[in-house]
């Protein structure tokens, strides 16, 4: 496959994850949706099946990595660095483009969610000041990016190094079941194994597991011009970005030293 290949298939394939997984979090959160309040097991496999599709989608063409911590890891299990630059290229820009599509999709619940008089007033401070302004993260901060229960950086970071560390270690492995990861069956399984680890380790985060997938949106939630939408929650950020990878290092460490 060509570098123009890899950035191709990665932005198609991204940009799919990202509108379907941010998409399933915007049906649960907004009001006037029909799937409002659905609840953490939707949102578990509204993302598993997110993977799948934009898996397949960019499969042919770059191998649907959609997650620099999977190319991080992939490099550590092959030694070929070079490619690694045009799969982070396509992922964040993938990224960027289905969290604006999420809102497209959306456009009409987002005002009548952020409008609504009820959280209007729940926004509302001391004489009349906003805590939109201030908050760590807005009423939609979640439909864009991640963010823990209980704020701990050790813990959540922690919790994100071992969802993403089992993650690569699981694409990994896939290698040495004969024809698993190529006739796709091995994307299938990834899909299970993305709702596994929402609905087993995805509480005290959100599980984010994947760089991309948390920095393109929280980029989007910042720009986008919503109404009472509160911070971006900068100062959580690094932790989405630096977990996942420290992950995907340890799972390709421990592949190289235990399977190879």
């Amino acid at each position: 496959m060509s570098n123009g290949h890899i950035v191709i298939g990665e932005i198609f394939g991204t940009a799919v994850l990202i509108l379907l997984g941010g998409g399933v979090c915007a049906a649960v959160t907004l009001k006037k949706s029909k799937a409002q309040g659905a609840g953490w097991v939707a949102i578990s496999f509204g993302w598993g099946l997110a993977v799948l599709a934009g898996a397949y989608i960019a499969n042919g063409y770059s191998g649907g990595q959609l997650n620099p911590a999977v190319t991080l890891g992939v490099a550590i299990k092959t030694g070929e660095w070079s490619t690694m630059p045009y799969y982070l290229i396509g992922q964040f820009a993938g990224a960027i483009i289905g969290a604006f599509l999420v809102w497209v999709a959306y456009m009409g619940q987002f005002q009548a969610h952020l409008t609504d008089p009820e959280l209007v007033r729940s926004l509302e401070g001391p004489a009349g000041t906003t805590k939109a302004g201030s908050a760590p993260g807005g009423p939609v901060l979640g439909i864009f990016s991640t963010g823990p229960e209980i704020r701990n950086p050790v813990q959540n970071l922690l919790t994100e190094v071992i969802g993403t560390a089992v993650l690569v270690l699981f694409i990994l492995t896939q290698g040495m079941t004969k024809g698993l990861a190529l006739n796709g069956l091995g994307i299938l399984l990834t899909a299970l194994l993305v709702v596994g680890i929402g609905l087993s380790l995805g509480g005290p985060t959100g599980y984010a597991i994947n760089p991309a997938r948390d920095l393109g949106p929280r980029i989007v939630h910042a720009l986008l011009p919503l109404p009472n939408k509160g911070r971006s929650d900068w100062s959580y950020a690094w932790i989405p970005v630096v977990g996942p990878l420290v992950g995907a290092a340890i799972a390709g460490g421990l592949y190289k030293l235990a399977f190879t």
